[in-house]
C-alpha cells in the first residue's frame, strides 16, 4: 500500500474532515428528532464523493452543509416521520425568535460562497486586502502593516475589491443596480 495519500483523500482531509463537528452540530439543531446522526453523516460523505467523482467542487463547507440537509430532508421524506412533542405552555413560546432557522443559515452560506467567489476574482494585492478586511476584520492600518503597503494603499485596494464585488453581484443580479451617482469612497 502505497504512503502517500489520493489527490482525494487530500482534499477531504483538507476541505471536508475540519467541518464534521459543526455539520453535526448544524444537523443535531436542525433536525432533534434525527434518529442516527451518525448514518446521516456517512450518506452525506458519500454523496459529497460522488459529486466530487463527477467534477470539482469550488466551495465544499457549503456544498456539504447543503448535501447534509438534503440527505436529511430524503430521510424524513423516506420514513414520512412526523415528530409529535409534548407542546407545554403556549406562553412560553417564542415566534419571533432572534436565532436564525435553518433556512436562513443555509441562506447565509449561500451568501458566503457568492461572496468567496467574487474575491477569488480579484487581482492578487487586492484580494489579500479584502480577506484581511472581511474575514479577519483588520483596519486598514494593519492591512497596510501586514502587506508592506501604505494605509491610503491599503485603503484604495479595500475600495477597488468591494466595488468590484459589488459589480460581480450585480452582473448575476444579486444586488440592485445603483441608481444615480456611486457614492465616493474613502481613500
Amino acid at each position: 500500500m502505497s504512503t502517500t495519500k489520493s489527490k482525494e483523500v487530500q482534499w477531504f482531509e483538507a476541505e471536508v474532515q475540519p467541518h464534521d463537528s459543526s455539520l453535526r452540530a448544524y444537523l443535531r439543531a436542525a433536525f432533534p428528532s434525527l434518529p442516527d446522526l451518525d448514518d446521516l453523516m456517512q450518506e452525506t460523505y458519500l454523496r459529497l464523493i460522488r459529486a466530487r467523482e463527477r467534477g470539482p467542487i469550488s466551495y465544499a463547507k457549503a456544498f456539504l452543509f447543503t448535501t447534509a440537509r438534503n440527505a436529511a430532508m430524503d430521510l424524513f421524506r423516506r420514513r414520512k416521520i412526523v415528530a409529535f412533542e409534548n407542546v407545554g405552555d403556549f406562553k412560553e413560546w417564542s415566534l419571533a425568535g432572534d436565532e436564525p432557522d435553518a433556512g436562513d443559515a443555509l441562506n447565509h452560506q449561500q451568501e458566503l460562497a457568492m461572496l468567496a467567489e467574487a474575491i477569488k476574482c480579484l487581482p492578487t494585492r487586492c484580494r489579500q486586502a479584502v480577506t484581511l478586511r472581511v474575514i479577519y476584520g483588520m483596519p486598514a492600518k494593519e492591512i497596510g502593516q501586514r502587506l508592506g503597503i501604505s494605509e491610503c494603499t491599503a485603503k484604495a485596494q479595500l475600495a477597488k475589491g468591494l466595488r468590484r464585488c459589488a459589480q460581480h453581484f450585480q452582473e448575476r443580479g444579486l444586488t440592485p443596480a445603483p441608481v444615480g451617482r456611486t457614492p465616493k469612497t474613502n481613500r
